[in-house]
């Protein structure tokens, strides 16, 4: 059999330009729209991944702002519940305050009016002994309860003695007539009493005593003598004390400090 080289060569001629136009017109585009299908594939996957971390990074942020927010509540509950402990505590304290001071008010109006009771009751006594010795007196001796008090106080003059006697000539030496001793008494003392008391304080002392008569009711029907830091006295005032303190003890008063 003979080969007919023209017609292989022609052949292998047309195969070699099929190949070429395959390759140019239908392989390379081929192939292109391949690299080109890869790429978008590719771009696809690199945009998911990226939407898969951002959604990963917003879900992070968001249990982590969800987490700061218990946080921030929890942290705001607890100051709440703090000022509100607080709050109570000082209304409690201004309760118990305000209910103590109350107390003390009430214990101290009580005070207050059982010590004005009972300096009524101890004026209202002195004066009621006061006018029944008057009284009496004037019954069964015919004699002023004034004129026996300058006796009595002139008998308690002449009987103190010793140290208390020097002491009290000392501050009586001590007067003078723009500075003289001061005599008070609950009433105004008659001219003849006050001679009496007068004569009395000049012999006891041996020297003329300048002295002030001066009526002080408060005295309750009583005679006091003073010099510069000396005091002699004497009252029913006196006799009335075992009284008073009776009457304190049934009224349960006690004098304030």
């Amino acid at each position: 059999m003979l080969i007919d080289w023209f017609t292989v060569g022609a052949q292998l001629l047309n195969f070699i330009v099929l190949v070429w136009l395959m390759k140019r017109f239908l392989y390379q585009p081929v192939l292109d729209a391949i690299a080109a299908r890869e790429q978008k594939i590719a771009a696809q996957l690199a945009d998911a991944a990226a939407t898969k971390e951002k959604a990963h990074q917003q879900q992070d942020e968001f249990q982590t702002k969800n987490q700061a927010f218990d946080e921030q509540r929890a942290e705001l509950l607890r100051e709440a519940r703090d000022a509100a402990k607080a709050e109570r505590e000082r209304l409690q304290r201004e309760a118990r305050e305000a209910a103590d001071a109350a107390s003390a008010q009430r214990a101290k109006a009580l005070l207050t009016d059982a010590q004005h009771l009972h300096a009524e009751i101890a004026r209202h006594t002195q004066q009621q002994v006061f006018d029944i010795s008057r009284r009496v007196l004037g019954d069964l001796a015919g004699l002023s309860l004034e004129q026996r008090m300058c006796e009595v106080f002139i008998q308690r003059l002449q009987a103190v003695e010793g140290p208390a006697l020097a002491t009290l000539g000392a501050a009586l030496q001590a007067v003078s007539e723009a500075e003289p001793a001061l005599l008070r008494s609950a009433f105004e003392l008659p001219a003849p009493q006050r001679a009496a008391i007068q004569a009395a304080l000049d012999e006891s002392f041996g020297q003329p005593i300048p002295l002030q008569f001066e009526a002080t009711p408060e005295l309750v029907s009583g005679i006091e003598l003073s010099a510069p830091g000396q005091k002699l006295a004497w009252s029913i005032s006196d006799y009335l004390g075992a009284l008073s303190s009776g009457l304190e003890e049934r009224l349960g008063v006690t004098e304030p400090a």
